[in-house]
């Protein structure tokens, strides 16, 4: 295969929100995509105690509770939800398999089946008026966030993910997503507990734990992974030419454990490894490769050699 090199340069973020709110004319709201108020009341709790954190003081403890718990709840994204359930780039047993679901869950953004149907219908449809979040035909906040605070797209299409629904254990993690979330707020309230008895030098106690290490790391991690579906179609540069906007980005790799090379995702999502160079920071494909030294995942797809060679030349092959 042989390929032209595009590389564009990003634009400024006030730039490319407003070409994208005013050259593409985004079509009005459906009563069923309008903001579901109700339905969206723990979404906005998550983020009002997560800045109520402030009020309960800070504690090198509690930060460092923030930050762990988002960058390992990140992976269960990046590497379980998205590669994994959504493009099953890799394998694992049952067993680990139901350990993914759950650790996912524990995010708080749905369950397994949910986010892989929607991803995978993202794919299929990406920036066309059938995307469900194209941050070009509908605009930032839309693409950011509205789509998911509406009751149109609160459903699972089992129809899209058969090869997981076979899985009681999953469609069960599915129906009940809350109880991960629960569990792991519950058990990070009792550690702060626990550390403010046994280490008071620590200064951390039960409900300062909680609001950091859960709430406030929870709102950090939303946002970190909306940001592909928006921000990741809006700003950084193109290697390859897939008929969509999808971009890749360093800062946003950094911030997704390496999601953010997208646009090399968007050219072919069947490899784990999102980034394609060595230089190409993939802190979630990292983590598998550590994984499938322990026998925990096998099987991990990469690119063929042709995504290489397009990438140096620009041009796909056409084979005659």
């Amino acid at each position: 295969m042989s390929t032209v090199e595009a590389t564009l340069k990003s634009e400024p973020i006030e730039q490319v929100i407003h070409q994208s709110e005013t050259k593409h004319s985004k079509p009005k709201l459906a009563v069923d995509e309008r903001l579901d108020w109700g339905g969206s009341i723990p979404f906005f709790m998550v983020h009002v105690i997560g800045i109520l954190a402030i009020f309960t003081g800070i504690s090198w403890a509690a930060v460092g509770m923030c930050v762990f718990m988002y960058y390992s709840r990140m992976f269960a994204i990046t590497g379980a939800y998205h590669r994994y359930f959504s493009h099953r780039t890799y394998k694992t047993s049952r067993f680990f398999q139901f350990i993914l679901a759950f650790w996912g869950a524990s995010c708080a953004q749905q369950g397994p089946l949910w986010w892989a149907a929607h991803h995978r219908h993202h794919h299929k449809f990406s920036d066309t008026e059938q995307d469900i979040h194209s941050a070009k035909l509908r605009g930032l906040w839309w693409s950011h966030v509205g789509w998911i605070l509406c009751k149109r797209y609160a459903p699972t299409n089992e129809e899209a993910v058969k090869d997981l629904t076979k899985y009681p254990e999953l469609r069960w993690i599915n129906k009940n997503h809350g109880v991960a979330p629960l569990i792991l707020a519950s058990s990070i309230f009792f550690f702060g507990v626990f550390l403010g008895h046994a280490f008071p030098g620590l200064h951390t106690n039960g409900l300062q734990m909680l609001c950091w290490g859960f709430f406030t790391s929870t709102t950090i991690l939303y946002h970190g992974t909306f940001c592909i579906n928006s921000l990741a179609h809006l700003l950084g540069s193109v290697r390859f030419k897939t008929g969509e906007e999808s971009k890749n980005s360093l800062i946003l790799s950094i911030i997704t454990m390496g999601e953010g090379w997208h646009n090399n995702h968007h050219r072919y999502p069947y490899s784990e490894r999102q980034g394609i160079y060595w230089w190409e920071i993939d802190m979630s494909h990292y983590v598998l490769k550590v994984f499938s030294l322990f026998g925990l995942v096998w099987d991990i797809k990469l690119h063929p050699q042709e995504i290489y060679a397009e990438a140096r030349t620009g041009e796909k092959e056409i084979a005659v």
